[in-house]
């Protein structure tokens, strides 16, 4: 069944020109753009987007980061697009990133690790509400079994 997912390239994988090869790696997959847009975050909305952090020592850091440049957030859409999209990043932590993964590839150090994914269907909804408005998402309105490479 086909489910929306979260990505944002962060800004280090924004300022490196990285976008692309993001967008054609999901895109290549078979995952489909819903929505996309580029931004510079309000700390705002850094901090709503990292809530769940917000007690935690990195937090600041986190934020200061994210805020730091321009991201480009989109909604990716396919069968199982959250462990797809997750499963094609990476660990989060660019040392236990496999090769062929996009932080595996392209990151060197965990906070600038180039990507962020949605770790749940949960996450992600409240991710894309955060960041988009119904009326800036495509529908496909495709039935499972249209979903091919």
């Amino acid at each position: 069944m086909a489910e929306r997912t979260f990505a944002m390239v962060k800004p280090d994988g924004v300022g490196r020109r990285l976008v692309g090869e993001c967008i054609r790696r999901y895109e290549a997959r078979g995952l489909k753009l819903a929505g996309l847009k580029m931004q510079v975050l309000s700390r705002a909305k850094a901090e709503e987007h990292y809530a769940e952090h917000a007690e935690k020592p990195f937090f600041d850091r986190l934020v200061a980061f994210i805020t730091s440049g321009p991201v480009v957030q989109m909604v990716l859409e396919g069968p199982d697009a959250v462990a797809q999209v997750r499963k094609m990043n990476g660990a989060t932590n660019p040392l236990e990133a496999g090769p062929g993964t996009l932080r595996g590839d392209f990151a060197l150090v965990l906070q600038n690790n180039v990507i962020h994914a949605s770790d749940s269907p949960e996450t992600a909804r409240r991710e894309i509400a955060l960041y988009f408005d119904e009326a800036e998402l495509l529908d496909y309105a495709m039935p499972d079994d249209a979903w091919v490479g």
